[in-house]
């Protein structure tokens, strides 16, 4: 099998065909403990993060917004306040017991109304042309095997005048790496290890994270994919970026 066949599985390279099987294996074994990992690892600064995003959405009562690799629904959950019981919200992921944990926390937190869900690759969405008004994607580009054709997917999918948020960990800035290494590859596993019984899942999603796209990368393939008006946020000093983009 040539070079160009394989992609990226963390610092392993991997048929294409494989890569999606494997993150989906990853996050089978993570799901339960998904929600607290997530709190544990950014000392519960993803929380700030999905509140900066959700504050840039533009959407208003009666709109229609998707969250593409939604997993346990915070943003979903973000995007479901904001649209009203007029609106409406699908909540998409690949991964069914992510999809499973998500609409269980919706559930719980008295979101039933507004808010769909769809297992669904976010390379081919199952959606019409110009079906929503916002999309967000928080923390799951980076686990796609087709970056480019999940970046087309979401754009084909806005309405016209609609917004692409993609928040996702990226390249800090120089004089934090070697701490951020140091953390991502030391603790980061230890924890995986300890929390939810399962180092090598937390060692793959830290390696993702180097293997993503910087923050100007990740800017030219929005505007490849047709995407305008595109920018971008650092957080935590480049740790995470928001990515702004909009079809017209």
């Amino acid at each position: 099998m040539t070079d160009d066949r394989l992609t990226d599985f963390g610092y392993e390279r991997v048929p294409t065909q494989e890569k999606a099987r494997r993150v989906r294996g990853v996050f089978d074994s993570v799901a339960d403990r998904y929600d607290l990992m997530n709190d544990l690892m950014s000392a519960g600064l993803h929380r700030v993060w999905k509140r900066f995003a959700l504050a840039l959405t533009g959407l208003r009562p009666g709109h229609s917004a998707l969250d593409v690799a939604g997993g346990t629904g915070d943003l979903a959950a973000g995007l479901a306040r904001q649209v009203t019981d007029r609106g409406l919200v699908v909540l998409a992921d690949i991964n069914a017991s992510m999809l499973d944990r998500g609409r269980d926390r919706l559930i719980d937190a008295g979101l039933v109304g507004n808010v769909r869900y769809v297992q669904g690759n976010a390379e081919h969405l199952p959606f019409a042309d110009d079906s929503f008004h916002c999309i967000t994607i928080g923390f799951g580009l980076r686990n796609v095997t087709d970056k480019t054709a999940a970046l087309a997917s979401m754009r084909r999918v806005l309405k016209p005048g609609g917004q692409l948020l993609v928040l996702e960990f990226s390249h800090p800035l120089p004089g934090l790496r070697a701490l951020y290494d140091a953390y991502s590859f030391r603790v980061l596993p230890l924890l995986g290890k300890m929390v939810a019984k399962d180092e090598a899942s937390y060692r793959y999603l830290a390696e993702s994270i180097r293997m993503h796209p910087d923050q100007e990368a990740l800017l030219a393939m929005m505007r490849e994919a047709g995407l305008e008006d595109c920018r971008y946020h650092n957080l935590s000093a480049g740790i995470v970026a928001l990515h702004r983009g909009y079809k017209y």
